[in-house]
């Protein structure tokens, strides 16, 4: 399947050097709590008086909800129209600036290096750096990761258009 007819991306579609538009999305305060309710029950992420009660001064997002809305970015953006076959992990995730409700994030992704499998010759390994970003173009997350994809010609691509 050709990359560029579909935009379907194989493993030899990513160029170091690259950075990928993951989109953005905008952040409510009943999804902060919401999300809170479920995994991450900190005062400041479950009411605005909590949040002002805290050192963030506010109702701020889970640094797993800011995760959470990153990933999703990620897949409606390459990942869902990929060969990707997972990742072996996290190198890192750093929590920079706290997310507050009616902001509006955006997401880049940077690819960092390309790699071989030297155990799995169908498959490539691309290293990311992502960022959730404020409106103000300060970072709010960083991840560093590899993901891996498979490489075009293999028995497991996918049958008819990926469109």
């Amino acid at each position: 399947m050709d990359q560029t007819a579909s935009g379907f991306r194989y493993y030899e579609d990513f160029t170091e050097g690259e950075v990928i538009d993951l989109g953005s999305h905008h952040v409510t305060a009943e999804e902060i709590i919401e999300f809170a309710e479920e995994f991450d029950p900190a005062p400041f992420h479950l009411s605005e008086e909590g949040g002002r009660s805290s050192m963030l001064g506010r109702l701020s997002a889970s640094g797993w909800h800011n995760c959470a809305m990153l990933m999703r970015m990620m897949c409606d953006s390459f990942l869902l129209n990929s060969a990707g076959q997972g990742a072996p992990g996290i190198e890192e995730v750093n929590w920079l600036l706290p997310v507050g409700a009616g902001e509006t994030l955006t997401g880049k992704g940077h690819v960092l290096a390309r790699r071989e499998s030297g155990s799995r010759p169908h498959i490539g390994l691309v290293q990311f750096r992502f960022e959730l970003l404020h409106a103000s173009g300060k970072p709010a997350m960083t991840i560093r990761n590899w993901i891996m994809f498979a490489k075009r010609g293999n028995a497991s691509e996918p049958a008819g258009d990926a469109a």
